[in-house]
């Protein structure tokens, strides 16, 4: 008899999933990528500690930032969480993150969606050839964008935000090919997400790492492509470091990007191709 009930149970439990797991698992969710170098990975509130000669995050969240139960992010291990700063900790793994615009962003538009699920695929320091199509950048954004409407049971692609180019700054190679590789990315991305209108909200620079800022500025306010939307970060206030973004300025900019986004006609409407998904990349070593 208690073997007979051992097997029972055994069997009960096998076919029930974790409580943890139902509650964690989103439906119906409204996808956005996050991608590109450190400042959309996020800089905010990250210093130099003079007493241990390292990189630290002050760990300061503007209520702007705050976390939402609505709101989740993608993890490395392509698991659903609630989403909190930094939202590129386990992805920029290299460096020091702090706060980027994808919080803000996300509790901005939020109310339009029951869930908002932001997948995070930013790297510091890289440069636009390392997130072309067949590179490992490109591989990775892709392959977290699909696992992100999996692991939701089909979500909805709603957007792109895309913050990279200081580090395209500084050959003038890179610069004068940027605008190039930029439409490419862009094609091939909507192209891989089956999504031929995905709009995308792209950043133009405040900062570069180099002599041919203007350059690659000119390349991203002048993309000359259907439904891709530019926000101008020049001007925002920067850490001492010239290159970053501080966390005001984060929070600034990713409401801007919402805005942007919200300006969009039907952007609360699911798209007509498979998933619709917002994808945020910062970047990689910057």
């Amino acid at each position: 008899m208690n073997n007979i009930l051992f097997f029972f149970f055994l069997v009960v439990f096998l076919l029930s999933p974790p409580q943890i797991q139902s509650q964690t698992i989103p439906s119906n969710i409204s996808i956005f990528i996050l991608a590109g170098q450190s400042n959309m990975a996020g800089r905010g509130g990250v210093y130099n500690d003079t007493a241990t000669n390292t990189t630290v995050w002050d760990g300061v969240i503007p209520p702007e930032c705050r976390s939402n139960p609505s709101i989740l992010r993608l993890t490395a291990k392509l698991e659903w969480e609630v989403a909190k700063e930094p939202l590129h900790v386990d992805i920029d793994v290299n460096k020091t993150n702090g706060v980027g615009p994808g919080m803000s962003f996300a509790n901005r538009v939020v109310n339009r969606f029951g869930q908002v699920g932001l997948v995070p695929c930013s790297i510091g320091g890289t440069k636009l050839s390392q997130w072309q199509k067949g590179k490992f950048l490109y591989g990775e954004m892709i392959r977290r964008a699909k696992a992100a409407a999996v692991a939701s049971g089909g979500g909805s692609y709603r957007a792109v935000l895309w913050y990279q180019g200081e580090s395209d700054t500084v050959d003038m190679v890179d610069a004068s090919v940027y605008k190039k590789r930029l439409v490419k990315l862009f094609n091939d991305l909507r192209s891989d997400l089956h999504q031929p209108n995905l709009p995308i909200i792209q950043v133009a620079l405040a900062t570069g790492a180099g002599p041919y800022l203007d350059a690659v500025r000119k390349a991203q306010l002048k993309t000359e492509l259907e439904n891709v939307h530019c926000v101008d970060a020049m001007g925002l206030s920067l850490e001492p470091d010239r290159l970053h973004l501080t966390t005001s300025s984060q929070v600034r900019l990713g409401q801007m990007m919402a805005d942007a986004f919200i300006a969009i006609p039907n952007s609360a409407q699911p798209l007509l191709y498979c998933f619709s998904v917002l994808v945020l990349f910062p970047l990689f070593f910057l």
